[in-house]
């Protein structure tokens, strides 16, 4: 426990952390944490806003997107022959401090503070794994000693998207859709009508009402028979331990379904199609079909055509 509080307080810098929220302590040593953090300010000028803990022999640094956080090489004292390097180890290798100097945007954000780097606006890019490598001349040869840190970058969820039906028919199956991409941790998703939450179960992640289903995880409320009273805005919150956003209310109208209009229209629709079979039929019987292909078998065109092969024939006769 001891060597546990000493490697924390190093972490931290020797200066004031300011703490995050309830849930962000990763380490059982939080509260032990806490009295170390306060009783290092007489010792530093320097302030970060990360939460540092040591975990399975890796140190895992948890800070708010766009405040300040400390990457600790927890290393023996440098030396003049010490050369030390950082790199964020990921699907590549990239340098972070090469050859005494800060690489990429680093150079514009980031301080070294001994073998420490001290990032001053984190932004979500910046998490990931960083390795600091520290290599000093020997007398068996050279020596090279390793620590990694885990940087985790906690932001806030950003305006969700939602879908929200602009019209329904009373009793059918309804599905209400929210979701964000971007906080760190996952947000949670309330849904409200006309302003009054309709508030799920944080330890369930559903909510159950006698005419909708609200799961807070997944961001779906489900009408599973909507009715008129169901009629109204909503809108839905995102929200995590950094912050919360929702979108723009949305106006859904539950239209009442009219069953004697439907049979009406049917039975309209029916008499309709029914007129013109008998209409057809006693057309048939009467023979207005027959008399008129009769007319076009007499019509003065077949007439011109049967005259025009006569003479044709007469003509082809003559000549022979």
């Amino acid at each position: 426990m001891a060597s546990e509080k000493a490697s924390i307080a190093n972490v931290l810098l020797r200066g004031e952390s300011r703490m995050p929220r309830p849930g962000y302590c990763k380490s059982a040593s939080c509260s032990d944490l806490i009295g170390g953090s306060r009783n290092s300010q007489k010792h530093s000028d320097h302030k970060a806003n990360g939460f540092s803990a040591s975990k399975d022999h890796r140190q895992e640094v948890t800070v708010i997107e766009f405040q300040e956080a400390i990457l600790a090489c927890k290393t023996p004292k440098k030396t003049t022959s010490s050369r030390l390097e950082w790199k964020k180890v990921g699907q590549g290798v990239s340098l972070v401090y090469y050859q005494q100097a800060l690489q990429g945007d680093f150079k514009d954000r980031a301080e070294m503070i001994d073998f420490n780097i001290r990032i001053k606006n984190v932004t979500r890019s910046d998490a990931g794994e960083y390795r600091c490598e520290v290599s000093a001349p020997t007398e068996q040869g050279q020596n090279l000693q390793e620590d990694t840190v885990m940087l985790e970058v906690l932001v806030a969820p950003a305006v969700p998207a939602c879908e929200v039906p602009t019209s329904v028919m009373t009793g059918s199956v309804v599905e209400l859709r929210c979701q964000d991409k971007e906080g760190n941790p996952a947000p949670e998703y309330i849904w409200f009508k006309d302003g009054t939450s309709l508030l799920g179960n944080p330890k369930g992640g559903t909510h159950n009402n006698s005419s909708y289903t609200m799961n807070t995880k997944s961001g779906i409320l489900q009408f599973n028979m909507i009715s008129k009273m169901d009629s109204g805005e909503y809108y839905c919150e995102a929200r995590n331990s950094v912050g919360h956003r929702r979108c723009p209310g949305k106006r859904m109208q539950v239209d009442v379904l009219n069953i004697s209009g439907i049979i009406a229209t049917v039975v309209v629709v029916a008499f309709v199609i029914s007129v013109c079979g008998l209409s057809t039929c006693y057309a048939q019987r009467k023979g207005y079909f027959s008399k008129e292909t009769s007319f076009q078998k007499g019509s003065p065109a077949s007439k011109v055509t049967t005259m025009s092969e006569n003479d044709f024939k007469h003509t082809k006769s003559f000549i022979i």
